[in-house]
């Protein structure tokens, strides 16, 4: 039987769509797909917002963490200024106790002319120990001579002031440095009197000729000293820069101070523990270095 055009036609042309036959229906369909569509973005965006949210407290909450902290040590290096005169008995105590603090970037040992033998045992030290320098001087110039000619030869960045004789203990070097290291100081005074000055130093004349110094000192530079006339001193390079040291003796002690005073540098002080020895023992300072720090109090005050 032969198939009419109009069935031919029939068969080859597309299935309908029912959506045509239904207008409604499709744009239903098509505001379903746009709303599913934008509860997606919504639901990305909030994650988003979140993921944020949660950034910004993490970095708030390590901000307060960080502002409560105590601020990070600085490593530094630190040289150990020693000026000896006539110490043979004491040296070699004092380098291996300044050596096991283990603290110290170098030790500048200024031999001022002695005469008891030191100066060969120095040179006999300096080939035994690498941190060991020795400078040798030609003449007997005094304690402030010897610690100018210790700063010049050290490469530090930080001074600390050590005597040859066994009366300040280098285990105290770790607390001496500690505020600087912290940023909160530029120089820092060991006091022997914070603790226990009685029994450290039981001489009363030693101990209220240091206190009237100390007081005086204080009245000139506006500091709160309770051990001006200390030999512990610590004292960061840039301190010093540019400053010039008078003082040959032991008037450099008020010297330094005041002059440190004037720069504005911040001076604090921490407790050490003090064996005094008495003149019979080869203590040197004496009355004449009293009257002379008196002098060196008044007049570095104001003058350089």
């Amino acid at each position: 039987m032969a198939t009419t055009e109009e069935e031919l036609l029939a068969r080859t042309a597309p299935p309908a769509n029912p959506m045509a036959a239904n207008p409604t229906a499709a744009g239903v369909d098509a505001q379903e797909r746009q709303q599913a569509m934008m509860d997606r973005i919504n639901a990305t965006l909030a994650e988003a917002d979140a993921a944020i949210d949660e950034h910004h407290q993490a970095e708030a909450a390590l901000a307060d963490k960080l502002a409560n902290e105590p601020a990070p040590k600085t490593r530094l290096m630190v040289s150990v200024l020693m000026p000896v005169f006539n110490e043979r008995g004491t040296i070699r105590e004092i380098i291996e106790r300044v050596r096991r603090q283990g603290l110290h970037h170098e030790l500048v040992i200024v031999d001022d002319c002695s005469t008891d033998g030191t100066r060969d045992l120095l040179i006999e030290l300096e080939q035994e120990f690498e941190d060991v320098h020795v400078v040798l001087h030609g003449y007997n110039k005094g304690k402030g001579a010897a610690l100018k000619t210790a700063m010049w030869a050290a490469d530090g960045d930080t001074f600390l002031i050590q005597d040859a004789d066994l009366e300040y203990n280098p285990a105290d070097y770790a607390r001496l440095i500690a505020p600087i290291e912290r940023g909160e100081a530029d120089v820092v005074y060991g006091s022997r009197f914070l603790e226990n000055a009685a029994e450290q130093d039981p001489s009363w004349l030693h101990r209220f000729g240091n206190g009237m110094l100390t007081r005086m000192s204080n009245l000139t530079t506006g500091l709160a000293l309770t051990d001006m006339e200390t030999c512990y001193k610590v004292i960061r390079r840039d301190s010093l820069r540019g400053m010039v040291l008078r003082e040959k003796r032991f008037g450099f002690e008020p010297e330094i101070t005041a002059k440190l005073a004037r720069r504005g540098s911040r001076v604090v002080e921490a407790p050490i523990a003090y064996h005094g020895r008495g003149w019979e023992e080869g203590k040197k300072i004496g009355l004449r270095d009293a009257f002379r720090a008196v002098w060196c109090i008044l007049r570095y005050a104001w003058v350089d």
